[in-house]
Parts: structure tokens; sequence; C-alpha cells
């Protein structure tokens, strides 16, 4: 009898545990994701001076991204992620009517690769209900979409281009402000860090599958995705340490304030060639996504 009871117990306590929190056999979750990046910094932008946050939106420099990404639920309001996205940023001043950033007349390209990790709060719970929600049917209806807040921690690599005679260049290498030139400033490093954040929205197609809708902006800690940052070094200086190239990347201005230039048409050295306010570029992620749970074997007796 005693041993009836212990097992009748045990079972009872299975059953009430699998039923009570279904989430902890479904902690893991793999994601798919594709979407769009777009660049915020000293090239291109609105037709204004440079400004904060998204008030320099350019939607014609959306380009696509990719990510890979897998979840791991700590209890039904918190849940953490780690990622890998790829995607291309770009930004071009002939995009601008705003006259003197026009006439800088500068543009770039770059892939970027982000990895990172980041918390997620979320606001409501997810709840299974009636798998169909039929109508009449006892019992809790599902709540298949939950919406979250979440930041982090990540780092990302990037190599800003320009169009040099019909190819593609890189420009860090150049030092087009004079980086590792005499009274230059030090080589940017083209790995750098970033703090993800944002919103999202997820909704539940079974219990396997869930779609997202997820917005991030990255706030990082440089100023040189686009190789712009300060001042104009001496351009004729650059011609003769780095080469035509460079110095042709460098200011490929298009004459419009003649008071700016040297006898060679060139801009006087420094004179302000980015943005000198400190502060520095970002980038945004718009995401759909698929999320695939990988659900644990429930322990609940089979009879």
């Amino acid at each position: 009898m005693k041993t009836l009871v212990t097992v009748l117990f045990l079972l009872l306590f299975l059953i009430t545990d699998s039923f009570s929190q279904p989430w902890k056999r479904k902690r893991k979750e793999v994601i798919y994701s594709l979407g769009a990046t777009n660049f915020l910094g000293d090239l291109g932008g609105l037709n204004r001076t440079a400004s904060p946050f998204v008030l320099d939106l350019e939607p014609v420099m959306t380009r696509p991204a990719v990510g890979f990404g897998y979840r791991y639920t700590l209890n039904p309001y918190s849940k953490v992620r780690g990622s890998v996205i790829w995607g291309i940023l770009k930004g071009d001043d002939q995009l601008t009517a705003e006259p003197f950033r026009n006439n800088r007349n500068l543009h770039f390209r770059s892939h970027i690769v982000e990895i990172s990790g980041v918390y997620e709060m979320y606001f409501n719970q997810e709840q299974s209900g009636n798998r169909y929600n039929i109508k009449g049917a006892r019992g809790m209806r599902a709540k298949n979409t939950t919406y979250y807040g979440f930041i982090g921690f990540g780092a990302f690599y990037f190599n800003p281009k320009a169009v040099y005679n019909g190819s593609w260049v890189a420009l860090q290498p150049l030092g087009t402000e004079g980086q590792g030139q005499p009274g230059g400033k030090p080589k940017y490093s083209r790995i750098n860090v970033a703090i993800p954040m944002g919103l999202g929205a997820r909704y539940a197609i079974d219990r396997y599958w869930k779609i997202g809708l997820e917005i991030g902006y990255r706030k990082t800690f440089t100023d040189y995705m686009d190789d712009v940052g300060g001042n104009y070094y001496d351009n004729k200086k650059l011609r003769d340490l780095k080469g035509d190239k460079a110095a042709d990347l460098a200011d490929p201005n298009l004459g419009k304030f003649p008071y700016q230039y040297d006898e060679n048409g060139k801009t006087h050295p420094s004179n302000q060639r980015g943005d000198i306010k400190g502060r520095n570029d970002a980038y945004l992620f718009a995401m759909f996504s698929l999320n695939y749970t990988l659900q644990k074997r429930s322990s609940r007796a089979k009879f």
C-alpha cells in the first residue's frame, strides 16, 4: 500500500509539473533570420547637417542582412540569445542636398559581421491554451503573440571600401585622414564593439515554430565605420606618402567652395571632414525570423 501511494504521488507530481511549467520543456530554440540593415554615420543622410540617431536615416541605403542564432529560456519572462549576423552598410554624399556634405562627395560600402549576446525581457507570457482556439471549447485560450525588449553586448568586423577606377578599394590601409603618418592619428581597428538594443515580437504558429520581427539599434565605439571621422590631412603629403589612390579617395570634392581649397583644388589641411562633435557611428537591423523549438520530451506518464 505504501509503495502504491508513493507511486501515485510521484505520478501526480510529474503530471502537475509538466502542466504547470511547460516552458521548461521548451527552453532551447534555433533562429534563422532575414532582413535589412541601415547605416547612421557621417556619409549621406538626409538634406541637413549630420544629426543624431534616426534623424539622419537615408532609406534608399537599406541593404540585406541574414543571421543565425540560439535562444535559451531562463523563465517565462527572461531569455538569453546568441547570434551571428551578416549585412551590408552603405553611405553616399551624393544622396543629400545639404551643400557641404554633397560637395564633400565621399561614399563607402562595407560588409559587416556581428557576433552578439543579448538578454530578452518579455512583457507578456505565451500561453498554449486550446491548441486550435475552437469556439465554445472550455479552458484557457492561447496567447500566441509575445513582445519583448532586449539589450546586450557584441563585437563586429567592418571594412569600408570606395570605388576607384571602377574597383572597390579598402580604405583603412590607405589612411585617408593621415592615420599612421606624421602628424596623423593612429590607424583605426576594423574590429569594434557594439551595444545591441531594441524591441521585438514573436508569434507562435504551433508548438515548434514561431515567426518574429525585431528592430534593433547598435551603439558603437568607433567613428570610422565609413572611414570618415575627423579632419582633412595635407593632401599633397598624403599623395607623396601613400600615392594617388589614397590622395584622390581622401578628397574627391566637387569644387563648389573655392575658399576651402589650396592651389591644387584640395581641401586645406585640418578642415572638417567628418563629425567632430564626438558622435560615433551606429547601425540598425530590422530582421524577420523563423524560430524552431528544440522541445524536450515530456516526462508525462503514458497510459
